[in-house]
């Protein structure tokens, strides 16, 4: 049988693993051998700091918001607490931008929090401007005898949020809506 040399594929891989390893200190970007050892850690490194990031955003995000809350007088965790009460769903991304960018919007923010944990819901509008008049009534009684069929019901709720399906989920009382996700909002609301 026949000699069979592999040298191009060997080749190949060499100058791959040279490649990631471009820019590296010393002989680790020219020799093969430290070069591969290197391109491995290295790779290692960086799967492990990808998650480490999100924590690290996370708790930037934090400081941000616990330092904005601070200057409104209540704590991070009360201010979260309270909003979890009041049933306003703003992550801690969008919150530190709000405190960032408009204090007098997490100002108001603050404002809910703080009444949810006396007790008190969230201001609504005033029934006398939202409430329609009798012939808006008549119309919408109207509009609401020509239900669609069941079918196209299911299509409208699978097109609805998660934030809205959650909403709706409170609303027919189903326990454990909290941690469900949309899958199982739609299964259970169907």
């Amino acid at each position: 049988m026949a000699r069979v040399k592999n040298g191009a594929v060997v080749k190949a891989r060499r100058k791959k693993i040279l490649k990631e390893a471009k820019g590296y200190f010393g002989s680790k970007h020219r020799l093969f051998k430290s070069a591969k050892e290197q391109v491995m850690h290295s790779s290692m490194y960086a799967f492990r700091d990808r998650k480490q990031n999100k924590r690290n955003f996370r708790k930037l995000w934090i400081v941000r918001i616990n330092a904005a809350c601070r200057e409104n007088d209540i704590s991070y965790s009360r201010f979260i607490n309270g909003l979890s009460k009041a049933g306003v769903t703003v992550n801690r991304k969008m919150l530190s931008e709000i405190a960032i960018d408009s204090p007098k919007a997490f100002t108001d923010l603050v404002i809910i929090a703080k009444d949810a944990l006396n007790g008190k819901m969230p201001k609504e509008e005033k029934a006398s401007k939202t409430a329609p008049k009798k012939e808006e009534k008549q119309e919408v009684k109207k509009e609401t005898k020509k239900a669609p069929a069941k079918k196209e019901n299911k299509e409208d709720i699978s097109k609805l949020t998660v934030a809205e399906l959650k909403k709706m989920a409170k609303e027919k009382g189903i326990e454990g809506y909290t941690t469900m996700k949309k899958a199982e909002l739609l299964e259970k609301l169907a």
